[in-house]
């Protein structure tokens, strides 16, 4: 039997009995604006778009996957800031005949993920469309009076670290990921990063944004990259090498960023998150440089996701 299609009033009362207002939403659901109480004076702004058959295939993704994902991006954002994620609203371009339990389970990721990371999901749009399936999330985060960490702030000098292992994404880490919001407050609160990124297009590409930003160079050690056991799984199917996967592949979601030596020592003797850190470079004046397991040098090229139109 046919799924019922979805009808906009109803979807909408369901998800406001989801999301009730509390103390910091104090209009959610059901007005033209929501009204939230804000922790302090500057607060951070990201957003994000999830499209169907580019960010995800409904043929190996559950709606509840794309819900969690499609907040997940941001707060992954939010997190590399050094920034807690407080608010968001999401907004959805459903397929005609898209059925009212998969834009349900859509919700249900939406709020998987919201609980997780304790934010108020207060509003967003419902639209019809005959294109493919479209998620944009905004999500506010506050800085608690600290500064962002910015991508520009990379110094000469400084050691190159990054969480968790890398690569292979597509074999369901980018649809399952966790996003490193503890270990991006406990970095800002405790070792204070030059520069930092969330790993969304990919390792080289993404450290080559920060060293175009901080207009710097850098050196990576090609045994020092986390390779994960996907990446490997990948290597097989592809005939690239796990490194090349953890290299470019992207969507790892993982924390790339910047310390001076004496923290970056003290970050690896505590390893106080709960992944594990790895240094894998340093900063230089210029230049972008892979050192291979045999001591020979080749140019880090930005291989990873290219935004394009």
């Amino acid at each position: 039997m046919d799924e019922p299609r979805f009808r906009e009033s109803r979807l909408i009362e369901w998800i406001r009995r989801e999301t009730p207002a509390n103390g910091v939403v104090l209009v959610g659901i059901g007005d033209d604006a929501a009204l939230v109480r804000n922790r302090s004076a500057t607060t951070l702004l990201a957003t994000d778009m999830l499209i169907q058959g580019v960010h995800f295939d409904l043929a190996s993704a559950s709606p509840r996957e794309v819900g969690w994902k499609a907040l997940a991006r941001n707060v992954s954002d939010i997190a590399a800031m050094g920034g807690q994620s407080t608010v968001a609203v999401a907004a959805a371009a459903l397929p005609r005949g898209f059925a009212e339990r998969d834009a349900q389970g859509i919700i249900h990721g939406l709020l998987d993920c919201a609980d997780a990371f304790h934010i108020h999901l207060v509003g967003g749009d419902l639209a019809a469309t005959q294109g493919p399936l479209v998620l944009t999330v905004t999500l506010l985060g506050d800085l608690a009076g600290r500064a962002p960490v910015l991508r520009s702030g990379a110094r000469p000098g400084d050691a190159v670290l990054v969480t968790g292992a890398l690569g292979g994404s597509l074999l369901g880490k980018h649809l399952r990921f966790r996003p490193r919001q503890a270990e991006g407050l406990l970095l800002a609160e405790r070792y204070t990063p030059h520069a930092m990124i969330d790993i969304s297009d990919g390792l080289a590409r993404d450290l080559h944004h920060i060293l175009e930003e901080s207009r710097v160079g850098a050196t990576l050690w090609a045994d020092r990259i986390p390779v994960s056991d996907d990446a490997g799984r990948a290597a097989l199917a592809s005939g690239r090498s796990p490194l090349d996967h953890a290299l470019g592949d992207g969507e790892d979601y993982e924390l790339l960023f910047t310390l001076d030596e004496p923290t970056a020592a003290r970050l690896l003797a505590d390893q106080p998150l709960e992944v594990s850190v790895a240094r894998i470079g340093v900063i230089t004046p210029s230049g972008a440089t892979l050192v291979l397991p045999d001591g020979t040098e080749r140019p880090l090229e930005p291989a990873g996701w290219e935004h394009t139109t």
